[in-house]
């Protein structure tokens, strides 16, 4: 009996060597399933980290862009704005110029009202009185005065080609600083709509060359975003232009605050010459004199005659240039003659229309004026019409509404690239091109496992904001007067990313974006 049971143990156990073969040979091709699965995925993850890395410094890059452009734009303002201050001294110094032949014919004006007064008492006295000669000698006083007056005039006229020459150049370096402003814009928003200007196309290739260009689309509303974040600009989904009176005030005071103390108000005769001064001494020879009141100043205004006006009143739209000096002279103690006082004035201004010199000279327009200079106002035109002429310059438009981040603005990009390489010599963890296996098994059917994605797709965004570093930086509004523009990646708002994806014609992942958690 324990014969056969010993044959028949025997014969089981061959029965049961090939077990062995298969169950291993199945391990090893799940595993290498698992192993090609493995690849599959973790070359993906990496490309797709690749791409979504390349998307958050192709934002970044372009939102750095803008932040360098409005910085250059806060720059140049200010060049602007000083140009408006050089211009303004220009006409205060020819206004202190031109004054000291207006000041020598009060002089005149007051001996010849002396002489007129002492002929009267030389006629009273019947001539017999030494006011007689009083009167003479008076009336040699004040041909002196205007003789002097003259030669003043011809020494302030002869300015007057310089004056003329530096007022051109500063027109003209306010038509060219904006021009470059124009450039810059052009060129910056041709970069975040394409997304390979300005060097761009290099940081692609370097970071995720096989990805796709910048989708049109999303290109188009970078550079609506940009032109939004200037008032002039042609611009969508934010608050209207201002009109370019509008933008002209804006200029015109920040230049007329931004003058010295000399330009803008300047009291009494300290900036004249001790030898001018000297004068109403030498020429009447004795006597007393005394100048009151004299005031003068020069700023950017609407009338030339206006000079005196609040920098800051309704209206200055910065079409002329001017300046003025004005206050009165009296003589007293001459001889035995009463005291004469007479007034005296200079103002002199540029405009669209040449210019012009008033005091009391010969001809009524003063003796100190001759040619023109032109001047063709602040913020002239329109801000798009302005290429070449026209004093224009880069305003910040702000938007009151916070989900607009108050106008700030807002830079995306969207990029796809192919995950997989697809090509079995260079990549041979891919199974084949579909990146998928099949299974089929009898009557239980068949089954597809997909082991990488074909496409990814990245979507980022980045911020242009305002800040000026120190105690307080963060009160202060957005301008581009001063240049502390900065970039930051910012996240998605759940409504705004799904614009973006709709815009790239991304709608299947519309629904993802439209979750209440920011991306």
């Amino acid at each position: 009996m324990h014969l056969p049971v010993l044959l028949l143990s025997r014969m089981r156990r061959r029965a049961q060597r090939g077990q062995a073969i298969v169950l291993g040979s199945l391990s090893f091709l799940v595993l290498a399933l698992m192993v090609t699965l493995s690849f599959n995925l973790s070359h993906a993850l990496r490309q797709r980290m690749s791409l979504q890395q390349h998307s958050d410094a192709m934002a970044y890059s372009m939102a750095v862009l803008e932040a360098r452009a409005l910085n250059y734009y806060a720059v140049s303002n200010r060049a602007i704005a000083g140009s408006y201050v050089a211009m303004n001294s220009l006409h205060a110094y020819m206004a202190a110029a031109s004054v000291t032949g207006e000041m020598l014919r009060a002089g005149e004006q007051n001996f010849t009202k002396i002489a007129a007064a002492e002929a009267v008492r030389c006629a009273l006295c019947r001539f017999s009185c030494s006011c007689c000669k009083h009167a003479i000698d008076a009336e040699k006083v004040a041909n002196k005065f205007g003789k002097k007056a003259k030669e003043y005039d011809r020494d302030a006229r002869a300015l007057e080609g310089d004056f003329r020459t530096a007022m051109e150049g500063l027109d003209l370096m306010v038509d060219n600083l904006h021009q470059s402003q124009a450039d810059v814009h052009d060129r910056t928003s041709q970069a975040v709509q394409d997304g390979s200007s300005h060097g761009l196309a290099q940081l692609k290739k370097d970071t995720a060359p096989k990805s796709s260009e910048l989708n049109s689309a999303v290109g188009a509303l970078n550079k609506n975003e940009f032109n939004c974040a200037v008032d002039g600009m042609s611009c969508k989904g934010s608050v209207d232009s201002t009109s370019k009176e509008a933008r002209a005030r804006v200029m015109t005071e920040i230049g007329n605050a931004s003058r010295s103390a000399w330009p803008a108000n300047r009291k009494g005769t300290k900036h004249l010459h001790p030898d001018f001064l000297k004068e109403f001494e030498d020429i009447p020879g004795q006597g007393m004199y005394k100048v009151s009141g004299h005031k003068g100043s020069a700023k950017t205004v609407t009338d030339g005659k206006n000079v005196y006006t609040r920098g800051q009143s309704g209206g200055n739209e910065g079409t002329t240039v001017a300046a003025s000096e004005e206050g009165s002279l009296t003589h007293s103690l001459w001889e035995d003659a009463f005291p004469a006082t007479s007034t005296y004035d200079s103002s002199i201004w540029s405009d669209s229309g040449g210019g012009e010199h008033d005091g009391k000279g010969e001809d009524g327009e003063g003796e100190q004026h001759r040619g023109t200079h032109k001047f063709e106002g602040t913020n002239a035109r329109e801000l798009t019409g302005c290429a070449g002429r026209g004093n224009c310059f880069m305003k910040y438009r702000a938007n009151p509404d916070s989900n607009r981040d108050w106008g700030q603005p807002r830079v995306y990009s969207y990029y796809t690239m192919q995950l997989s390489v697809g090509n079995a010599q260079q990549a041979p963890w891919e199974l084949n091109n579909s990146r998928s296996v099949e299974f089929q098994h009898g009557a239980q059917g068949s089954g597809k496992l997909t082991v990488a994605a074909g496409e990814g797709m990245s979507l980022s965004k980045a911020l242009v904001y305002y800040h000026r570093f120190g105690a307080g930086g963060w009160r202060e509004p957005p301008n581009l007067f001063a240049p502390f523009w900065r970039a930051k990646l910012h996240p998605f708002t759940p409504g705004e990313a799904a614009k973006v994806l709709e815009e790239a014609g991304n709608s299947d992942a519309v629904p993802i974006a439209e979750t209440e958690v920011p991306l």
